[in-house]
């Protein structure tokens, strides 16, 4: 279906064009060839407005309105190889920041289970909808603050935040299932990319890298 949809004819689709891409994320380090793979059938162009589909396949963030972006193809690429290497399972995964759904796309195709919270209505609805035009049947929704976290869903093998928040949510860690890894952003003026590994009770931090993503904001919007 996604394969489908990417060679619909249209120019900015093309093989070669995807082929493009796929290099320079090799280029700055992408390994994981499954990642690659899911990068190279996800359909980027049908993710931003048609005005900015013809720089779906440039490796740079794009807005997608309300002051949100859609994350570089990088940084997609690089959280998720992130969460596949550390994962111990791929049940469950929680996405902080539905945005336009792209990533939430390429992780449906990774985990059996995605739940994704987004706190903007009008993004969340149009990425839902989206993603169903797309066939996805494995991802559950919730127009929410991601601060607070998933309740009543049980432990998630990962989470991943896409916006930055400037001190990590204390509910989250605890919702991560044993053995379970958390990627998201944190900072205000200077943002690190951080990962949270937990051991039975124990949790244990890193920083992977420098990052720059919008902010992740108290409330929801109608």
């Amino acid at each position: 279906m996604l394969d489908d949809l990417v060679r619909e004819g249209v120019g900015m689709t093309s093989r070669r064009t995807r082929e493009r891409l796929l290099e320079r994320l090799r280029e700055r380090g992408i390994k994981n060839e499954v990642v690659l793979k899911v990068m190279a059938s996800t359909p980027r162009h049908l993710f931003v407005d048609e005005a900015l589909a013809h720089r779906a396949y440039e490796d740079t963030a794009l807005p997608i309105g309300f002051k949100q972006t859609l994350s570089q193809p990088y940084t997609v690429a690089r959280m998720t190889e992130i969460l596949l290497e550390q994962c111990a399972r791929r049940d469950s995964v929680f996405e902080i920041g539905t945005g336009s759904g792209y990533q939430t796309a390429v992780l449906a195709q990774l985990f059996k289970r995605v739940y994704t919270v987004e706190r903007i209505a009008p993004l969340q609805q149009k990425a839902s909808a989206r993603l169903a035009s797309l066939n996805f049947t494995n991802i559950h929704y919730r127009h929410a603050d991601g601060h607070d976290g998933w309740s009543n869903s049980g432990c998630f093998d990962a989470i991943i935040g896409t916006a930055a928040a400037a001190d990590l949510p204390a509910q989250l860690p605890s919702q991560l299932a044993l053995k379970g890894v958390l990627i998201m952003p944190v900072g205000d003026d200077t943002q690190n990319l951080t990962l949270i590994r937990r051991d039975g009770e124990a949790f244990a931090s890193s920083v992977v890298e420098s990052a720059n993503f919008v902010p992740l904001l108290k409330g929801t919007i109608s």
